[in-house]
């Protein structure tokens, strides 16, 4: 039965169970309520407002560009903002990923990575029996039919497994929670790559189309990394066996991570299709994308049929992809990318003193996309039970301590488990991490007096 917390109006609030205190103002880091309280968002709302909230900058250019021409349609127009932005784009992608291909949000890229899979294969070889996308367990690609079929945490697609496609999945690498019972994350990381190889084998490489991993895990296993050798070997095994590689760094993306793309932290290894959004646009307006090699691109559209059969009414309009171009170089022009390398480091440094509070479990992250999971015994990694929900009471005492932290469920096996993802925006200066920091470590604190 619904609480029936949410405010009395129109609006189809996502949760009913929540009652959504009002913002009236967002400033830089932080964000003001309407009673006055102040709070340092320190999830830039779901990894998006990267670059602050009420930037002056973006708001003068938006009004401009507004004025100027808001809207085309894609299937017709060409505009410079949408050539300007794809161009800003593929200087930012590793490797040959020169083809961008405009959507409005992080499901659309997922999903349109997966109808591109599909497409390619049919062009270059006539028909093709490959179909399938294998993904992981503790991973999140979207909200969409598609985008949820590759999803593998459990929880937030069960109701509606009977509409969806049942893709293979493969273990996460998730050192932390690994099956097993690898010492090192180096060993971890071999094994979850050779498990790909098993699976494509298992599944018949004639009938797997692509994988599809995130660089660094967002909301399902926020934080989770690998070793470099996970992808050097994921690289191989998905040329070996003529299997596309997408890469999902709709969180990871964009210089959360202190890199331009989170991919780069491990070695010299191009995907075939890039997936990003949220943090391309920092919240000014809806933006994702999908970005492809010249061999997929080459294949579809000059060597091929030269029609791509997907397609979305606000897929690269001219506002969204000026504000995303001029989102881009303020990053690179205020050094964001940098910055978010160094504030990371400290404030993972500072989190190490965290592990003295009895129900920190597990810190890890890059850059500034760290999460940090809950457990109540920490010898056996045993989790709380979903009824004590840890979540809401970390998530309430931090906005009792003026932090807004992304919380979330499901790490252990899709149900249990209790985590946060701290994703400040990359511009935050070293005196506001030390008070997302002291705000952090007052919500422990009640917490572990409360639950324990």
């Amino acid at each position: 039965m619904s609480l029936n917390k949410a405010p009395k109006n129109q609006v189809f609030y996502r949760n009913q169970n929540w009652n959504y205190p009002k913002i009236v103002k967002g400033d830089g880091v932080f964000l003001y309520g309407e009673n006055g309280k102040k709070y340092l968002d320190a999830c830039s709302g779901s990894a998006v407002a990267n670059i602050g909230h009420g930037n002056k900058e973006i708001a003068e250019y938006t009004k401009e560009q507004m004025e100027k021409v808001a809207f085309t349609h894609l299937s017709r127009w060409t505009v410079d903002t949408i050539e300007d932005c794809a161009q800003k784009l593929s200087e930012w992608t590793p490797g040959d990923l020169n083809h961008v291909y405009f959507v409005s949000g992080g499901s659309e890229a997922t999903e349109s990575a997966l109808k591109l899979a599909r497409q390619y294969f049919v062009e270059r070889d006539g028909k093709s029996s490959k179909w399938k996308v294998i993904s992981k367990w503790n991973s999140f690609h979207g909200n969409t039919i598609g985008a949820l079929s590759m999803t593998g945490i459990t929880g937030r697609k069960k109701i509606y497994d009977p509409i969806l496609v049942q893709f293979p999945k493969i273990p996460q690498f998730y050192h932390y929670r690994n099956q097993w019972g690898c010492d090192t994350l180096e060993e971890t990381s071999i094994k979850c790559a050779l498990a790909l190889e098993e699976e494509i084998l298992r599944q018949g490489p004639e009938n797997v189309m692509a994988f599809i991993s995130e660089p660094v895990v967002g909301s399902s296993a926020p934080g989770v990394h690998p070793s470099p050798i996970y992808f050097e070997m994921i690289r191989k095994i998905c040329t070996k066996y003529d299997v596309l590689w997408i890469d999902d760094e709709v969180m990871a993306g964009c210089g959360r991570t202190g890199k331009k793309m989170a991919i780069e932290h491990f070695g010299n290894v191009v995907p075939d299709i890039i997936c990003t959004a949220k943090g391309m646009s920092c919240g000014y307006t809806p933006m994702g994308t999908a970005t492809v090699t010249d061999e997929i691109f080459n294949t579809i559209m000059i060597n091929g049929s030269g029609s791509f059969h997907h397609g979305h009414t606000y897929a690269g309009n001219p506002l969204s992809a000026g504000i995303a171009w001029k989102v881009m170089n303020i990053i690179e022009r205020e050094g964001y990318v940098e910055n978010s390398a160094v504030q990371g480091e400290y404030l993972i440094d500072k989190m190490q003193d965290l592990y003295k509070y009895p129900i920190v479990g597990d810190i890890r992250g890059k850059g500034l996309m760290i999460g940090l999971e809950f457990v109540k015994d920490k010898a056996t990694k045993e989790p709380f039970d979903t009824k004590v929900k840890l979540n809401s009471k970390i998530t309430n005492h931090c906005l009792d301590a003026g932090i807004v932290p992304y919380p979330g469920g499901g790490s252990v096996d899709g149900v249990r488990g209790d985590h946060i993802l701290i994703t400040p925006p990359i511009n935050i200066t070293k005196e506001e991490v030390d008070i997302l920091f002291d705000g952090l470590e007052t919500a422990i604190k009640k917490t572990c007096d409360e639950v324990l």
